[in-house]
């Protein structure tokens, strides 16, 4: 019988400081009584003591692509269920406007002001990085990911299982990620090769195949299926950072279509375009790929023993050739993938967990991404004892609502497009273009959530509030801006 150590001095470093990161008992005879108390008792006491936790994350689709927050060209059944059956978010935000950083801030807790990969990019991870899977591994949970990881490179100190990790099925990076029948794949430290030919494949595997067998969402099914087989009865957190809807960049720039899917199913009639119709194709068969996971849950009878969350990395794309105006992929907010207006960065969350979290409800919470760590820990039976910029959302969850903290502010800067910055304080919306000396916008997105009826100019004194609030949440790092700043009306621009 494994028993979860009761006795475990971890040194972390945050911000470069050392960080002493002590769990459970240090006096002897109390942890000899409690090992014995642990070992008289069944087993299955083991098995439901925590609720499993599975983190589900789209790739590049919009506030506006699910029937549930409501899309109406697109079918998302499975989705949709999971809002039926537990609360969807109105104001969640991701961590970033594109791949890695929203990851790095889902995966570390901290918002792009403190984490260490802070845009795209070929950086790492380090040892001194704490993850959400380094922190649930240490509460006796098995931790695997299938998808996109996009927070370091083979060999490296940014792998997933050096990160927290147990197991691991996917992609390294975004470069990788583009191709969804590419030469090879990762499972955890070693390529396994797949029978798609890549004529002059680049360095990072990306490129266009020729030869198309193996389509990476349906391994990522499998290898998914296959680790909940395999942990069904012990505690498990699994981070399922599927690929879909982003578009092959490379594949649109040589044909005009980035998406890849293997048939057009329920959409081959359509009188659409052939990227739209593949867009709409994609973002279904990622929610059959939830559907399947949901299955296996009701097969295993765990469903009611696990957290489901499901969200996305950033805002919609127009990458593959489609046009995201045709199906409103971002709904009633503005502005797509890179952007700080709200159709960047703002994105469903739905959270399903059978007996806890009250089904067809919804919250206007102000979250993010950011939250995940302390939320996944608390949901363990925890407190967070590491720095971070999240707050738990776990009493909006249970109902508990006037237990629920409440962020002072969340917090985003991009360095792409001559950089930018953005906040979020209740119902104002801060923007800046570029970051530290721009002029600032300021929105009530309460009432103005397409962020269009600037208040600058008649609201000064919150100007000054949020010129204090950019300088206090931006800390110094290698990040460096790159490219022109776009005008406000560039932002806006749906079709790139």
């Amino acid at each position: 019988m494994a028993l979860v150590l009761a006795y475990r001095h971890v040194i972390f470093r945050v911000g470069g400081e050392p960080y002493l990161y002590m769990k459970y008992l240090s006096n002897r005879p109390i942890l000899i009584g409690l090992l014995l108390a642990l070992v008289a008792l069944p087993l299955a006491s083991f098995a439901n003591e925590k609720p499993n936790i599975i983190f589900i994350m789209a790739d590049d689709l919009g506030y506006g692509d699910l029937g549930c927050y409501g899309q109406e060209l697109i079918e998302t059944p499975h989705i949709d269920r999971l809002a039926e059956n537990g609360m969807r978010f109105t104001d969640f935000y991701a961590g970033s406007t594109v791949c890695a950083p929203s990851r790095c801030v889902l995966m570390t807790g901290l918002d792009t002001g403190h984490c260490y990969i802070r845009g795209n990019g070929k950086n790492n991870l380090r040892p001194e990085d704490v993850t959400v899977a380094e922190l649930l591994k240490a509460e006796g949970y098995a931790t695997g990911q299938v998808g996109k990881w996009g927070l370091g490179h083979e060999g490296t100190s940014g792998m997933p299982t050096n990160q927290g990790f147990d197991f691991f099925y996917g992609y390294m990076d975004q470069h990788h990620a583009h191709l969804f029948y590419p030469t090879f794949i990762l499972k955890n430290e070693d390529r396994v090769p797949l029978r798609n030919v890549v004529p002059n494949e680049g360095e990072w595997g990306q490129g266009v195949a020729s030869k198309k067998v193996d389509y990476t969402p349906a391994l990522m099914v499998d290898e998914t299926l296959g680790f909940i087989d395999r942990k069904k009865d012990e505690p498990f957190f699994l981070y399922l950072s599927y690929t879909l809807p982003h578009a092959n960049n490379e594949a649109y720039r040589d044909t005009g279509d980035g998406t890849a899917v293997p048939d057009l199913g329920i959409y081959k009639d359509k009188p659409w375009s052939k990227q739209d119709k593949g867009q709409a194709a994609m973002v279904t068969y990622l929610d059959m790929m939830v559907g399947k996971v949901v299955e296996r849950l009701e097969e295993h009878e765990i469903l009611d023993n696990t957290v489901i969350f499901f969200t996305s990395d950033n805002g919609p794309h127009s990458e593959a050739g489609n046009d995201p105006r045709f199906f409103d992929a971002n709904g009633p907010v503005t502005g797509i993938k890179r952007t700080l207006y709200d159709g960047g960065i703002r994105v469903p969350m739905i959270v399903q967990w059978p007996g806890n979290v009250k089904a067809g409800t919804t919250t206007s919470l102000i979250s993010g991404a950011v939250d995940f760590m302390a939320t996944a820990v608390d949901i363990a039976g925890d407190d967070l004892e590491i720095p971070t910029n999240g707050i738990s959302f776990l009493p909006t969850l249970l109902g508990k609502n006037r237990q629920q903290k409440k962020h002072d502010y969340l917090y985003w800067e991009f360095y792409e497009q001559g950089s930018k910055q953005a906040l979020r304080t209740g119902k104002y919306k801060a923007v800046r273009r570029p970051m530290i000396t721009g002029p600032i916008e300021i929105y009530d997105v309460t009432v103005d959530i397409a962020e269009e009826n600037d208040l600058a100019s008649q609201k000064p004194e919150l100007v000054s509030t949020f010129e204090r609030m950019f300088a206090e949440a931006h800390t110094p790092s290698e990040w460096e801006s790159r490219g022109n700043v776009n005008t406000p009306e560039m932002e806006r621009i749906e079709m790139r």
